[in-house]
């Protein structure tokens, strides 16, 4: 008996077959661009998306595919699928680093439970009452993206309160705010029925079967937000567990056995394991370095090598990789980058700000500019767990998931940056593998009991450097970094990219 886990991303789609004990057995995946067809827009039509599962689902040995019992879903946060009564989209999809509402959040006033971004869907369902009257015409359903991708497999209209609670629309606990909406001009009727993440939702219908290859009539569990399905399928389980993933962004989320209180620039949400979490955003992590690779002309390797240095490194001990990830750092300790490409959640809330270098001369090479932009995506990190810290969540310990967490130079930094021991789960695509697990748990196989002992292996795999004259530098280099987003924050008028973004329509 296998479990099928889709986890739709931003960038990517990933496929996940795990085996009755929870044991990823097949994986895939499959990744495409985000459209931007106006400044500050973020889109992705839904074909491409279903495209994308066909094509990761041919890639799956055949075998494993006949044993897949049910199908969970894993999707990225706060974007927004306009669908018609069917379930067919009638436009592109909207995403979360849109930021065509930036002018739009004066709705919501101060304080609320969740800090507010342009690219949640509150903000962009506003954007759309007022600029596109054919599109509200046409709507029935306003879907997260894993609930449209449910809905085209055949499943249950519905969402999950760990989706619904991070739209700007709903409480904490993912209750649809009637109020709010009904004051934004939004009709209720595009909201959903809530369903637990570990619900049945529908079987899978016969043409998405044969698109598949999989069978028709198989359980289609609702499904659950990326960040909680990535902390299931990595082992969170208990009040306190903390995980950081490092993808196109990056999030700190530690789990909490109730409600934390509000704290600024933090998100309280729902997981799907019927816990809340405390969750730092931090939107350019994977988007920010990639982006400096590409401007500095650099393959991946290269990168590393400019950045870090081309010393050995001992995986087991760490020590060489300690002393390679302090190569440069004399260097590039004059040079500070800010990898705010695409605004800033945690903990500056500002999703005007912007980024770049600040401190070259003419001595500093490509290696330089690289080297900073690794510091600046770790110190952006770190302001984010200094926030959760401050809430009064004690993290000495994060486990690690994410794509880009890979290169053993880099993991030093982000636990010299973090002051955290950093622990990699056994488990490559942990989103996917907690959306599996969810369809385990939808068909009956696991009860919420068994979640703990599902739990992956984890293995130590950086600490907090113990040379002090290490630390103390670092630490000089990230007051700097703070020092100097403070000083240019004014820089970053929401009025006036507002109207740029206005004017660009």
């Amino acid at each position: 008996m296998n479990f099928l886990g889709i986890d739709l991303g931003t960038g990517s789609l990933k496929l996940a077959i795990v085996d009755d004990a929870a044991r990823e057995i097949a994986s895939a995946s499959v990744a495409y661009a985000i459209g931007t067809p106006q400044p500050g827009w973020a889109e992705t039509h839904v074909e491409t998306w279903w495209q994308a599962l066909c094509d990761a689902a041919s890639q799956l040995p055949a075998d494993a595919r006949d044993a897949v019992e049910a199908i969970g879903f894993s999707g990225q946060m706060h974007g927004v699928v306009l669908t018609d009564a069917q379930g067919h989209a009638v436009r592109p999809a909207m995403l979360w680093p849109d930021t065509r509402a930036i002018g739009l959040l004066d709705a919501w006033l101060a304080p609320q439970p969740n800090p507010v971004a342009p690219g949640m869907m509150g903000p962009l369902l506003r954007w759309i009452v007022r600029n596109e009257p054919r599109s509200v015409e046409a709507t029935r359903y306003a879907l997260q993206p894993k609930d449209w991708l449910r809905v085209a497999l055949g499943g249950a209209i519905v969402t999950d309160p760990s989706d619904a609670c991070a739209t700007a629309l709903a409480d904490p606990d993912g209750a649809w705010d009637v109020e709010l909406i009904g004051r934004l001009g939004l009709p209720r009727d595009w909201f959903v029925a809530l369903a637990p993440s570990d619900a049945a939702s529908g079987t899978l219908s016969s043409a998405a079967a044969r698109a598949l290859g999989l069978r028709a009539g198989i359980t289609l569990a609702t499904g659950g937000a990326d960040t909680p399905c990535a902390a299931l399928g990595s082992g969170l389980i208990h009040d306190g567990d903390a995980l950081l993933t490092t993808g196109t962004g990056g999030q700190i989320v530690v789990l909490a056995s109730q409600t934390p209180k509000i704290a600024p620039g933090l998100h309280r949400y729902r997981a799907v394991s019927g816990h809340a979490y405390r969750m730092a955003a931090m939107q350019n992590v994977g988007v920010a370095l990639e982006a400096a690779r590409g401007w500095l002309a650099y393959e991946w390797a290269d990168a590393y090598r400019d950045a870090f240095g081309d010393a050995a490194f001992d995986r087991a001990s760490n020590q060489n990789a300690n002393a390679a990830s302090h190569v440069n750092s004399t260097v590039a300790q004059q040079v500070t980058f800010l990898p705010y490409l695409t605004g800033e959640r945690t903990p500056w809330l500002n999703p005007a700000a912007r980024g770049g270098w600040l401190g070259l001369a003419l001595g500093h090479s490509r290696g330089t500019l690289m080297r900073a932009a690794f510091e600046g995506v770790a110190f952006s990190l770190s302001a984010g767990l200094d926030a959760i810290r401050a809430s009064g969540a004690s993290v000495t310990r994060l486990r690690l998931a994410g794509g880009g967490s890979v290169d053993p130079r880099w993991r030093q930094l982000l636990a010299d940056s973090l002051d955290a021991d950093l622990h990699a789960v056994d488990c490559p695509n942990a989103a996917a593998r907690g959306a599996a697990m969810l369809g385990g748990l939808a068909r009956g196989h696991w009860q919420t009991g068994d979640l703990a002992a599902l739990a992956p292996l984890s293995t130590r795999v950086a600490s907090p450097s113990a040379d002090s004259a290490q630390r103390a530098a670092l630490a000089q280099r990230y007051e700097r970094f703070i020092d100097l987003y403070g000083r240019v924050e004014s820089w970053f008028d929401v009025s006036s990219q507002s109207q740029v973004l206005s004017d660009a329509r």
